[in-house]
């Protein structure tokens, strides 16, 4: 059967269409502050608007069902149509940014990377700002499953939707009806933004601060109103709950349901959580066991810097609030190695996920038992189930893929950076950071350091880097296939 193309358009139009509603935000923004940024966002949201009203009303015949290969289309269509109407706003307004420039914040937003072009953030129009962290909130849990949440014009197709956009391997559902489990992830997802936003202005931080680092946290972003990031809140307890929301934010959200609902055991039989946790844990320990050790600081003040570096980098926010790089050596290269990390399938992180490193690591360590009992049947088991050997497939594949794309990102960012103090160390931090969804990365491009100084072909491919990690590879490789393209 050949792809359905008015089924395509008409729900990219839904899509864009609730886009452009939600520029509503940052105009009434400008209206209020009268930041100079209106007529951009007003020009942008009323073209978006319009058109897809028009191109959604002209469709409305189409077959009631969305296959596989035309939700990877949607997916992989509706996140670079956002994308670019995301990035207009930057490039019309008076901030400074050219195309490519625009195109690597909205899709750095979009996916929650984080990693900016700007190099004074607290001089931006405060439209902008809330923008810039609307654009990683709907980014965080996926615009795609929130379509699926209102439009249920979309019926069973909806979930070739909701799987091929939502981050992990896994896919558990809070309600049969995908449209359910949709909304209440919504849901859940609003509640504790707002509880979040609701604290940080009790612990002292504006209204305006406390909405946008209570988005950007959630979304596992990482992009702040303040040029030092969670830096410039110096306050201690402003900082340990930015960290516990983050390291929330980091599980999944199946899991945060069971546990709101009073199902606490899910927690302890999920390996994965516990994976997740006992490995925060001994990071946080190692990290602040080496910085108290090489340096003069209270141990209090080492535990905080290194617990917020280490969660913001393994659930992939981003957010800072000290240098890593001016640590220990071991601290940079281990930080390096949590690029590759990513917290739970499930959640607003990006990254590989725990659940693959431990799918991978626990047949690793059967392989040997294999090679010792040739006749004996060992399986794999994850929550006490079989992994299926086409499930296990898949995550070696993912990894194989994801390892591949590293390399060759780096070796292309090498030739684009080599203008650079360290083109190798910021070629290979660069394209982790972006693949990973994380934002700060080492060599000339860390934590305290932005992108502005990339070349724009470079911020070109980061950007591919940041769709294609967001979208867990397959979704957008696998329209590079001609076996995609075939009618069946």
């Amino acid at each position: 059967m050949g792809l359905n193309g008015t089924i395509i358009i008409r729900v990219l139009s839904a899509i864009t269409f609730l886009t452009g509603l939600m520029m509503l935000i940052p105009i009434s923004v400008s209206i209020i502050t009268s930041d100079g940024a209106l007529l951009p966002f007003t020009v942008t949201a009323l073209i978006t608007i319009i058109t897809s009203a028009i191109i959604y009303s002209a469709t409305r015949k189409f077959r009631n069902s969305i296959e596989k290969r035309e939700g990877y289309l949607i997916v992989v269509g509706s996140w670079i149509i956002i994308g670019l109407i995301s990035s207009l706003p930057y490039f019309f307004s008076k901030v400074g940014l050219d195309f490519t420039s625009s195109l690597f914040e909205s899709y750095s937003g979009l996916t929650t990377t984080g990693a900016t072009v700007f190099n004074d953030i607290e001089k931006l129009p405060y439209s902008i700002l809330l923008w810039r962290s609307l654009t990683q909130w709907i980014g965080g849990m996926g615009i795609i499953v929130l379509t699926v949440a209102i439009f249920p014009l979309l019926g069973v197709g909806g979930v070739e939707l909701f799987i091929a956009e939502s981050p992990g391997p896994t896919s558990n559902k809070l309600h049969p009806r995908i449209k359910e489990t949709a909304k209440r992830l919504w849901l859940l997802y609003v509640s504790l933004t707002s509880i979040l936003v609701i604290v940080l202005k009790l612990e002292g931080m504006t209204w305006f601060d406390a909405v946008n680092h209570g988005l950007t946290t959630m979304a596992t972003g990482g992009f702040s109103t303040k040029n030092a990031s969670i830096a410039a809140y110096d306050q201690a307890y402003i900082q340990y709950t930015i960290v516990f929301f983050m390291f929330l934010a980091g599980i999944n959200y199946t899991l945060i349901y069971s546990g709101i609902k009073g199902r606490f055991k899910n927690f302890w039989s999920s390996d994965e959580f516990k994976a997740y946790f006992i490995f925060t844990v001994l990071a946080i320990i190692g990290v602040t066991s080496i910085l108290a050790y090489h340096s003069e600081l209270p141990l209090e003040l080492c535990l905080r810097q290194s617990s917020f570096q280490v969660i913001s980098m393994i659930t992939t926010t981003g957010f800072i609030t000290a240098d890593y790089t001016i640590w220990h050596p071991s601290i940079t290269l281990f930080f390096f190695c949590l690029l590759f990390c990513g917290a739970c399938a499930g959640s607003t992180s990006g990254g590989i996920k725990f659940i693959r490193h431990l799918v991978f690591a626990k047949n690793s360590f059967l392989e040997f038992k294999r090679l010792l009992h040739p006749n004996a049947l060992i399986r794999l088991r994850i929550d006490h189930e079989i992994v299926k050997p086409k499930v296990l497939t898949h995550i070696l594949v993912f990894l194989l893929i994801y390892l591949f794309t590293f390399l060759v990102g780096t070796i292309a960012m090498t030739f684009i950076l080599s203008d650079f103090d360290q083109p190798l160390l910021s070629s290979a931090g660069a394209v982790a950071t972006a693949l990973g969804n994380v934002g700060p990365a080492i060599g000339d491009l860390g934590p305290v350091d932005n992108f502005s100084i990339v070349p724009n072909h470079g911020k070109a491919l980061l950007s591919f880097l940041m769709l294609v990690g967001r979208l867990e590879l397959f979704s957008v490789l696998i329209l590079l296939t001609p076996q995609f393209w075939k009618n069946n």
